[in-house]
């Protein structure tokens, strides 16, 4: 009997022991908090620390713990590293982050040898979601904002031709190659495309911003991965007479981020881009958010569509928490549920494609225009509904895959 009574202790102890690791989900942030980049990152993680904040109560019993590792360069030349280490040492449940495709491009076999579901934040070639089951991802694939960018351009702009100018990197090609179909499919001709340097660092973009005056295109489509580069591309088009030559500045929303429009100035004035997000549209649950927001951070530290992201991606991880009852034990249990999720954001209303495990969302023709303060903001012009990842729909290249 009192064999009996030892043995039960000991497989009761077992289990508080077991039901305590489950207690706490440990989730494994990888953002670049470093270079030139460093501001894309902050944006991510300002909005993963906010939710947490914010909706630590709405998964009790259970806790989160946010291990938190620099993504490094553009180039993800660290992101395999940092994935193993976080997997192997820190023994983390879940991976969430990650702001560069090469980055998830490199860190994708790492993800399938170890079970280990991936929630995406932004990193958006089309294709990164086929290299891996255990991805799903948050943000948005290149061509939900370029492909209808095409098809506006052509139908709305009165746009006939176009020239592309795009950072030399998988989601440049990526963004370019989806806006050149959507165009020409409606009629549209691209005349120049042109590579414009690395992520790593911004380039002086007069000589492609000459060539583009002397192409004399209706619009020049720029796709750069947003911050620092979004300014240069807005101080260089002012600069080069682009906009007094007519020449409409257009692109994805990175052309145009929230946080960066105070410094713009008036050369951004006109510049209509595609996207998800903008802190001015006028939903309940995006009030709350930017209320939230700027209680927490200030009005000077003004949240884009990297924040709105970033707010989903995580409620997306707490909604698998309360459904698992905080066992992430099984990767593809994990996976299943996140790919099946449903939220209503500061985007309005996201929902998962289970059978691309991507994004489906609004995207908005957004305008750049002067407040009645003075200040820049992002007014509507039309909303295309409810948008899937047109790359996978079409079957394009490396999509074709899936």
């Amino acid at each position: 009997m009192k064999r009996f009574h030892l043995a039960s202790l000991a497989a009761l102890a077992l289990v508080m022991s077991s039901t305590a690791q489950a207690q706490t989900v440990k989730i494994g942030v990888m953002l670049p908090y470093s270079g030139v980049n460093a501001d894309l990152g902050t944006q991510i993680d300002k909005a993963f620390d906010l939710y947490v904040k914010l909706h630590a109560k709405d998964i009790a019993p259970y806790k989160v713990e946010l291990v938190k590792r620099d993504e490094g360069p553009p180039s993800g030349a660290n992101a395999k590293t940092v994935a193993t280490e976080l997997i192997t040492r820190d023994k983390v449940n879940i991976l969430a982050g990650v702001v560069f495709s090469p980055s998830a491009i490199a860190l994708a076999p790492v993800l399938t040898q170890a079970k280990m579901p991936m929630a995406i934040a932004n990193a958006g070639t089309a294709w990164i979601p086929t290299l891996s089951p255990y991805i799903v991802r948050f943000s948005f694939s290149m061509w939900h904002p370029a492909y209808p960018m095409g098809e506006y351009a052509a139908k709305n702009l009165g746009c006939k031709t176009a020239a592309m100018g795009y950072t030399d990197f998988p989601p440049g090609k990526d963004s370019t190659e989806a806006f050149k179909t959507g165009f020409e499919k409606n009629g549209g001709k691209v005349i120049e495309s042109i590579p414009m340097g690395n992520p790593a660092q911004v380039p002086d973009m007069t000589p492609f911003f000459t060539r583009v005056k002397d192409a004399k295109p209706d619009c020049f489509y720029v796709f750069i991965p947003s911050g620092s580069h979004a300014s240069a591309v807005v101080k260089y088009y002012g600069e080069v007479g682009l906009k007094q030559a007519g020449i409409k500045l257009i692109g994805p929303m990175d052309v145009a981020p929230d946080n960066k429009l105070p410094a713009m100035g008036d050369a951004a004035i006109g510049t209509i881009v595609m996207g998800h997000y903008s802190k001015d549209l006028d939903n309940p649950a995006n009030k709350e958010f930017v209320k939230a927001w700027e209680a927490e951070y200030g009005k000077n530290f003004i949240p884009d569509f990297m924040s709105a992201q970033g707010w989903d991606t995580m409620a997306a991880i707490f909604d698998t928490i309360k459904k698992l009852k905080g066992d992430f034990s099984d990767g593809e249990k994990v996976v299943d549920t996140l790919k099946n999720y449903k939220g209503n954001g500061p985007r309005g209303q996201v929902s998962i494609d289970p059978a691309t495990r991507d994004i489906v969302q609004d995207e908005h023709a957004m305008e750049v225009y002067k407040k009645a303060d003075g200040s820049l903001g992002l007014k509507v012009l039309g909303t295309v509904k409810q948008v899937k990842d047109q790359c996978k729909e079409l079957k394009v290249g490396r999509c074709g895959g899936n």
